[in-house]
């Protein structure tokens, strides 16, 4: 055993985070606990042939590092399946593994077209497309929320800013489904290879066309920006892209299954929500700490650095468990209850520091809107069947939600047909 678990009980050890069904088989909710009490920088031993890394479970520690890229790098890669890979083939080019000057660069070109002003327009599309969807399924009665308004909002929004046409819509989803994901618990690692080379794929082409032909799209954009003179290379926007329908698709999807499951299971809440009780904003805010969808982030040491009285060597990987430090005790009153109404919400649901997620501005519409939605078109709503998890070590949430709703007539006149 190395010295540096050599004081770690097994029962913590057992727990192998690099496996996806650790999270499906167990519940983490103590394993998280005992980490930010007791070994709140954790050395993961090596398991299964992957080498051993950090594990940062408490709030201050993780923001430290994400706000850290003088010590830390994305560019060995951000998530355990690239990190413990020790290269990400989109480093430099890819927003979210680019640091330094390249990443302001790059940074400042995208947040032209994601600031909330540039936004305004797709926010209505969004709450166009939100209403209409939840307003139909709660005049059919029952539907299965993720996959006919989950999965519907967060494709159809990231498509229409990027400009992908609406027949290739739902192949991109089911290519964004197992990427980083799986429905299925048989899906291999080279299944999921081939969805990300084929997103990779698609983007290559729509971008060739673009270039030839522009559109009133992000993409056209881009492939007429320049960066220090010369034009955004093809490579650059194809990664790009391929990270932004990623993180627009799945993050927001995930999100709103949960915060549906999350309404049934605590009606006390539904009824505030329901009564105007409680803002949207703080409401979304809530449901965005609750979910926590995309579980951990990742650095690389750069050179020998302290974080929180732990030594880390150069070279090592260091992985940040959003979901862990959006509960910590030290910063969040009852970390344990979902509460739409909390006052303040420090959560980490969207990174923090240099890397702080380009699209936090438009989830954040999303999950608003959604729950305008709910609460204007339903008197209340119940899970019908067994929810099924996805099987991930990056996100979290369910791939079927069986949902049968209770209309709100006077709400649904008001919609309109």
């Amino acid at each position: 055993m190395s010295t540096r678990t050599s004081n770690v009980p097994d029962e913590i050890l057992a727990i192998n985070l690099v496996d996806p069904s650790t999270y499906i088989d167990n519940d983490m909710t103590e394993y998280w606990r005992r980490l930010r009490s007791e070994f709140p920088v954790h050395w993961h031993p090596p398991v299964d042939g992957n080498p051993g890394f950090w594990v940062i479970s408490k709030h201050a520690d993780v923001m430290s590092v994400y706000r850290d890229d003088k010590n830390f790098t994305s560019e060995k890669g951000n998530v355990l399946v690239t990190l413990l890979a020790g290269s990400d083939s989109a480093a430099g080019q890819m927003l979210a593994v680019t640091d330094g000057k390249r990443h302001k660069d790059l940074r400042n070109v995208m947040l032209k077209a994601f600031s909330p002003r540039a936004l305004k327009r797709v926010s209505e599309w969004v709450r166009e497309n939100t209403r209409e969807l939840v307003a139909e399924a709660v005049r059919r009665g029952e539907c299965d929320f993720a996959k006919d308004i989950a999965a519907q909002i967060p494709i159809t929004t990231i498509s229409n800013l990027l400009g992908v046409p609406v027949e290739d819509r739902s192949h991109l989803l089911n290519m964004t489904k197992s990427a980083l994901s799986s429905d299925d618990a048989d899906q291999s690692e080279a299944d999921a290879w081939l969805a990300r080379n084929e997103i990779l794929l698609y983007f290559t082409d729509l971008v060739a066309e673009r270039r030839k032909d522009p559109k009133d799209d992000v993409i056209s954009v881009l492939t007429q920006t320049e960066v220090d003179g010369e034009l955004i290379s093809d490579h650059d926007i194809v990664f790009n892209c391929y990270s932004l329908i990623l993180g627009g698709d799945e993050t927001s999807r995930l999100t709103m299954s949960d915060l549906v499951l999350s309404l049934t299971q605590h009606p006390d809440q539904w009824r505030l929500l329901k009564d105007g009780e409680v803002d949207l904003d703080t409401a979304t805010e809530e449901v965005l700490r609750w979910a926590t969808p995309a579980m951990h982030f990742g650095r690389t040491a750069l050179t020998d650095v302290e974080v929180g009285g732990q030594r880390i060597a150069e070279g090592e990987v260091v992985t940040l468990w959003n979901i862990a430090a959006n509960r910590d005790e030290a910063v969040f009153d009852d970390p344990y209850r979902f509460d739409l109404g909390r006052k303040p919400n420090k959560h980490v649901t969207f990174g923090y520091g240099p890397h702080f997620c380009l699209g936090a501005f438009l989830g954040r519409v999303e999950v608003r809107e959604l729950l305008d939605a709910l609460r204007s078109f339903t008197t209340g709503f119940e899970v019908t069947g067994e929810p099924r998890p996805i099987h991930s070590n990056l996100m979290a949430g369910v791939s079927r939600l069986p949902v049968r709703f209770h209309p709100d007539e006077n709400g649904l006149a008001s919609a309109g047909t």
